[in-house]
Order: C-alpha cells, then sequence, then structure tokens
C-alpha cells in the first residue's frame, strides 16, 4: 500500500508549487512594472502632480508608523501630526541660518534630517511610558494632549517656529546635489526640486516600508500582534507588553519624524496650522481605508486620503458641486473629507480588511484556478 501512495504523493504538490511560482514571477513582474514607471515620471509629469506624488510619499512614510503602531499594535494614537511638526520643524531648526528673528544651527542638510527623526523618537521616548500603560481610548485621549501641547508651543516659539507665518525650509543637500529649484538637466529634461526629490522620497518609502515589512514578519511583529489580539495571554507567555508598547511608540514616532522632515521639503515653508488635530484624524482614515496592521495597505490608504484633496482641486471646474474655494458650493478640500469619510464608513461595514483585501482575495483565487 505505501508503495502505491508514494508515487502520487509530489503530484498533489506539483500543482499549488507551480501557482506559487507563478504567483511570485507575477508579483516580481508587477514590481519591476511598476518600478519602471515610478522612476520614469518626472520626466513626464509637470510640477503639481509631482508634488501631489511627493505628498502622497510623505503620508504613506507616516501611515506605515501609525500602521505598526494602530494596526499592528492596537494603541490608538491622536498624536501623529506632532510627531510630524516635531521632524518637520526639528530639520528646520538644525539646518536653517540664524537670522535676526529666527534661531538656526545651520548643520549640513542630510544630518539635520537625521537628528530631526531622532528628535521625534526621542519626542516618542518620554511619552512611551505612558504609551505603555494605556489602551485603547484613554491612550488616545492622552495623545490628543500632544497636539494641543505642540500648538502652543508651534505658535509662541516664535524664534524656533517663527510663529503664525511660521519659517523657511532649508533644501536638502546629499552628496554634493542640492534638491532646490536651480535647473539639473537630465536627458534633456530640467529637473527642479520636486524631480529631484521624488527620487528621495521614492528612496525614503521603498526602505520605510521594506523596513516595516520586516518588523511585522518576524519575531517582534508576532509579539505585537499577540499584544494587540490578547494582551494578558501575550503577558503570560512571556512578552513584556509595556516594553514592546513603548518601543513600538517610539518607531512610530520616527516614522512620523521622518515624514514630517519629507513634507517640510516639499512645501518649502512650514506653518503650525497644517499640523493640527485633522491631520491625525487623516492618518487614522489613512489606515483604516488601507488595511489595518498591512504595511500595503498604509501606502494604498496615504495615496487615496493625500492625492483626493489635490485631484479635486485640479479638475474643481469640471467637476458637479465641487468649485474652488471661497466662490461658493463645496470646497475640494471639504469635499475629499465627505469622500474619504464616507470611504472609511463602507470599508468598515463591507471590507473591514481594508482597500488592500481585494488583492489579497485576488492573490488567494490564483492558484486555486492554477491548481
Amino acid at each position: 500500500m505505501s508503495d502505491t501512495l508514494a508515487p502520487t504523493e509530489p503530484a498533489r504538490r506539483t500543482p499549488s508549487g507551480t501557482g506559487a511560482r507563478s504567483l511570485f514571477t507575477r508579483r516580481r513582474g508587477y514590481a519591476l512594472a511598476l518600478g519602471g514607471l515610478l522612476l520614469a515620471l518626472p520626466f513626464y509629469l509637470d510640477r503639481f502632480w509631482l508634488q501631489a506624488g511627493l505628498f502622497a510619499m510623505a503620508a504613506a512614510i507616516g501611515a506605515i508608523g501609525l500602521n505598526l503602531l494602530t494596526g499592528a499594535t492596537g494603541q490608538l494614537s491622536m498624536g501623529h501630526a506632532f510627531f510630524l511638526a516635531v521632524g518637520a520643524y526639528g530639520y528646520c531648526v538644525f539646518a536653517g541660518e540664524r537670522g535676526q528673528d529666527i534661531n538656526g544651527l545651520g548643520l549640513p542638510p542630510w544630518l539635520a534630517a537625521v537628528l530631526a527623526v531622532l528628535v521625534a523618537g526621542v519626542a516618542g521616548g518620554l511619552f512611551s511610558p505612558i504609551a505603555g500603560r494605556l489602551k485603547g481610548a484613554y491612550l488616545g485621549i492622552a495623545t490628543l494632549a500632544l497636539i494641543f501641547i505642540g500648538q502652543h508651543v508651534l505658535f509662541n516659539a516664535e524664534e524656533l517656529t517663527g510663529g503664525a507665518n511660521g519659517r523657511d525650509v532649508p533644501a536638502m543637500s546629499l552628496f554634493g546635489l542640492t534638491f532646490d529649484d536651480r535647473a539639473l538637466t537630465v536627458a534633456s529634461v530640467p529637473f527642479g526640486s520636486a524631480e529631484k526629490l521624488w527620487y528621495l522620497g521614492l528612496l525614503l518609502t521603498l526602505g520605510c516600508g521594506l523596513f516595516a515589512r520586516g518588523v511585522l514578519r518576524g519575531r517582534p511583529g508576532r509579539a505585537m500582534n499577540a499584544i494587540r489580539d490578547h494582551r494578558i495571554a501575550a503577558g503570560v507567555l512571556g512578552v513584556p507588553v509595556a516594553r514592546y508598547r513603548g518601543a513600538v511608540f517610539v518607531l512610530s514616532s520616527m516614522y512620523a519624524g521622518l515624514a514630517g522632515v519629507l513634507l517640510a521639503l516639499v512645501f518649502q515653508r512650514t506653518v503650525p496650522d497644517y499640523f493640527g488635530i485633522t491631520l491625525s484624524l487623516e492618518y487614522l482614515a489613512m489606515i483604516a481605508i488601507g488595511g489595518l496592521g498591512s504595511v500595503a495597505g498604509a501606502v494604498v490608504g496615504a495615496a487615496f486620503v493625500s492625492l483626493l484633496p489635490q485631484i479635486l482641486t485640479r479638475y474643481s471646474d469640471a467637476l458637479p458641486l465641487v468649485s474652488a474655494p471661497g466662490t461658493g458650493g463645496v470646497a475640494p478640500g471639504e469635499a475629499a473629507r465627505y469622500l474619504y469619510g464616507a470611504a472609511v464608513v463602507a470599508v468598515v461595514l463591507f471590507l473591514p480588511g481594508g482597500l488592500v483585501q481585494l488583492t489579497a482575495r485576488r492573490t488567494r483565487k490564483h492558484p486555486q484556478e492554477e491548481s
């Protein structure tokens, strides 16, 4: 009987193995095609779309960090915008020159960016003892206090932040290349600040995504999911719950700090009003729409929420009920909030895994079809 069954076992495994290899080949092909497209876009798109894409990249970095905290570990944070502000203004202070009414250290921009991210991590570390002991709505309310503290500092520490008018953002300089509007001709195409920053943004987004993916797929990710799903059971199994919660909060803060640095470089001027409670709510909408606990979901949700107002602004003349700000009707930003608010409700009711779940369902169907 064993002789009869033995030859049939490889035959049962072969189709599924072939399907898995085919799926991997397709994914690699899609990734290469998408990578090639993203690398080529600065040669064809105008400044508006490049800046919109850079906003989406910065949002993706911040959303990945928040998804590690909220989606993977189950810690609700309403203060994500505070850490973006720390990164953005930290970069300005470290890289900016001292002026008559403003202070700056005049450090090399690349070093200023690194220090700004570290300062955001330190700010998260100072709050991490609270994050390690609170959960749910209690942590959300506690982090909400960071927004009010941050707004007070940004408006009143005028020598550092410039007050309500904000302050200019020094251009990034890396390996002898300055990411400013001085034209650099590449293949007969003039590259300004947006074109140069595009490739820096791609590199940062890819690096942040791969690092977060490694964290989630490794032992820390399993511990984080255990804390989210069964906190008491995780503690019984030996997982240091408070330590993990604090560490993830620091990591999430550093992601937000890096997103703030990239946002500042794109905006070229920081203003306090941008880093308010609305921004924190938008980041929560990003991870809810894209998919909690997923790196790809954070990227998809960030693209949806950040690009929607840009697209509505661009085509406000051609869209019904949407008009330019101050001209009557619904402003593009307001219309975008209505739409992604409705998207959050729709995702919660009909697609709990987020938009990324649609791709996951399609992926699960293919091996079955090929087997």
